[in-house]
């Protein structure tokens, strides 16, 4: 697993799932399996933007880019590489 994408899980473990990662899969939707809210999502917002030094824009807040450890990591990848 890279770098980028253990982080994102480690944030999620602790934050979210109380230190255990039973049934977090790399595909497995936040907002479905009742992992994250909408104000978790702000909390994530806020750890990648200042984890990653990147902003992330309104427009950004989407499932697409937010709802599992793979769309982050994507999102991310993305992000940095622009």
């Amino acid at each position: 697993m890279n770098e980028t994408k253990e982080k994102i899980k480690t944030f999620i473990v602790e934050n979210f799932l109380f230190g255990s990662e039973d049934g977090l899969g790399d595909d497995t939707s936040f907002l479905e399996d009742g992992i994250i809210d909408s104000t978790g999502i702000l909390e994530l917002v806020t750890f990648l933007e200042e984890e990653f030094s990147i902003s992330v824009e309104d427009e950004e807040l989407v499932p697409e880019n937010l709802d599992s450890i793979n769309n982050v990591t994507a999102f991310l990848e993305r992000k940095i590489t622009v």
